[in-house]
């Protein structure tokens, strides 16, 4: 079984984890350290910036299934011939923070050029859905993108929302946005739906029970000044994760 049909297996089985280096974090020790730690803690694949070295980089150290992410099509293409497992049209939080915002057309003009310059070579694609444009948008997005044969969505919300809060309750509001957008989106389209933005082990099990088929975690492991501390997040989110598969394994026999 190849890289990428495992990533698909822990989709169906509702407990995929991807771990987010950042599409802006061209730091390759950082990247490194992010990677690692997926590997180590059980993640089901790694996210990572269009960058040839770092791709490079990033293949020779893991097994795991690797995603490139971009918001140029010509990068997106020439990361396939690059080796990448998946792309992915996203993810757009760090981008927003930098004032920039992407409109549903925005979006299907990317995959549309990314599709012509992938000439039909078979790629596994996830587009990330603006988490700021109405629901409805949203939706209708998401149906456009399932009849183009995009294979995964992810959903995000916490660049159009600000926590108000600290602790637990913090977290819970940074999520809510994302969540709520894949609640929306299950009940519209038959394609797996990845929830990322705000995703923590405090609310990853939300994510699944909304309906998530995969959670994208990203600021709270690729944040952290340690690698060990990285691990251990990245473990407690498996951790988290497997056990509410399991649970709900159990449920249904």
């Amino acid at each position: 079984m190849n890289k990428i049909e495992t990533f698909k297996r822990h989709l169906d089985e509702k407990r995929a984890i991807k771990i987010i280096a950042g599409i802006d974090n061209f730091n390759k020790e950082c990247v490194k350290n992010v990677v690692s730690a997926a590997e180590m803690g059980g993640a089901s694949a790694v996210d990572i910036c269009y960058n040839e070295e770092i791709i490079s980089m990033v293949k020779e150290m893991t097994s795991l299934p690797v995603f490139v992410s971009s918001i140029v099509p010509t990068e997106l293409a020439n990361a396939v011939r690059l080796g990448a497992d998946a792309i992915e049209v996203g993810n757009f939080d760090v981008l927003y923070k930098k004032g920039e915002r992407y409109s549903a057309q925005d979006v299907l003009n990317i995959v549309k050029e990314t599709l012509k310059l992938l000439n039909g070579e078979k790629t596994f694609i996830c587009v990330t859905v603006p988490g700021h444009i109405d629901i409805s948008e949203q939706i209708s997005l998401a149906m456009q993108l399932e009849e183009m044969g995009i294979d995964l969505i992810q959903t995000e919300g916490a660049a159009t929302t600000s926590a108000t809060k600290s602790g637990a309750r913090g977290l819970l509001q940074t999520a809510e946005v994302s969540i709520s957008n894949t609640i929306e989106l299950v009940r519209n389209t038959s394609i797996p739906i990845m929830t990322a933005s705000g995703i923590t082990t405090t609310t990853a099990a939300m994510a699944f029970a909304a309906g998530a088929s995969a959670i994208g975690v990203g600021s709270c492991v690729n944040k952290l000044n340690s690698p060990i501390a990285m691990v251990a997040v990245v473990k407690s989110l498996f951790e988290v994760v497997n056990k509410n598969a399991t649970e709900r394994q159990l449920s249904n026999i």
